[in-house]
């Protein structure tokens, strides 16, 4: 399996999700960063179980970590790692002969083979997100003076929030489950990160945010609603010679590079594809449809606990495009 990502801010991501730990390496960190472990329990506590429509799947994710000196960074490699206390491997066997519907059980040993880890999905797991906020809040560190604000700005086709619990709770009640769209907004960003083609803004945010299990859609901007617009109705007119702009369609990019406004970035969070409403499904023991009551721990929306993710993420590209124009 390939699990690395970066050329500057170098990680590679390890473990699964019922395997001893989980965590990430990380190469490229400047020196003398100041990082312990309180330093992470803010974003750690935010992705954390606990919420409405959450797993009752419990971690204390407190985490471990390798190649500091006097709690600061040395320019070497940094280690960040979450042992998993909190596991049921004994759930998942039966998916091998049955997979559950949009899932990676049949994808993930038709690639891999039989002695691929599928417990709790494995290195497909969202447990492994928890590597990602680590990585993320060390970004964020590196990208001193910028500013990340998200929100979940629709739940299950709704965007008035005071129903966002009334539609999980629903979820709920009838063993289903709903998706979501979070919003990342991004200020205090230099203009001119990002290459004009392969590594531009939008790839590299688009690339890793599309590496966070159930994310389906990215959009930057006015996104698709733009589309819908003429030109002389969506074009960002300068106001001002650092570049501010009236409106910001473009959501803070142009041309592949940060522009010095917002950068606006949403993300599309699928439904949890593990429900306990039973569902019609090839069986290959049997060698046909039959249906299939998946039982588990999951979550009702992962959207929730994914929107500290999705931030996460965004530093990690950013650090990434910061770095390379060192």
């Amino acid at each position: 399996m390939h699990n690395s990502f970066g050329n500057r801010f170098r990680m590679e991501i390890f473990g699964a999700s019922h395997a001893e730990c989980v965590g990430i390496r990380i190469d490229g960190i400047p020196a003398g960063i100041p990082l312990a472990a309180e330093d992470f329990e803010e974003d750690l506590a935010a992705r954390r179980a606990g919420a409405l429509g959450s797993t009752p799947r419990r971690e204390s994710d407190i985490p471990q970590i390798e190649g500091t000196i006097g709690g600061h960074t040395t320019g070497g490699r940094v280690t960040v790692t979450f042992r998993n206390e909190n596991t049921r491997s004994g759930d998942y066997d039966r998916f091998r002969r049955h997979p559950r519907p949009s899932h990676i059980d049949f994808v993930a040993e038709h690639r891999y083979g039989s002695e691929i880890d599928l417990r709790g999905s494995g290195q497909f797991s969202g447990r492994m997100t928890v590597a990602l906020v680590a990585a993320g809040v060390i970004a964020k560190k590196i990208l001193n003076g910028v500013r990340f604000a998200s929100e979940i700005i629709e739940i299950g086709g709704c965007r008035e929030r005071e129903k966002f619990d009334g539609i999980i709770s629903a979820a709920i009640a009838d063993g289903d489950s709903v998706g979501g769209v979070i919003e990342c907004r991004i200020d205090g960003l230099p203009v001119g990160l990002g290459e004009p083609f392969f590594d531009s803004a939008e790839s590299v945010i688009s690339h890793l945010l599309f590496s966070v299990p159930a994310v389906k859609g990215i959009e930057f901007g006015s996104g698709f609603e733009g589309v819908r617009l003429r030109g002389s109705e969506r074009n960002d007119r300068i106001t001002d010679a650092d570049g501010r702009t009236a409106t910001n369609n473009e959501g803070g990019i142009n041309g592949g590079l940060t522009n010095g406004n917002t950068l606006v970035v949403r993300a599309a969070v699928k439904p949890t594809a593990s429900i306990a409403l039973p569902q019609e499904t090839f069986d290959f023991e049997l060698g046909r449809v039959a249906p299939l009551a998946i039982g588990g721990r999951h979550d009702a929306c992962i959207a929730v606990r994914a929107r500290i993710v999705i931030e996460a993420v965004a530093a990690i590209a950013l650090a990434e495009l910061y770095l390379s124009q060192q």
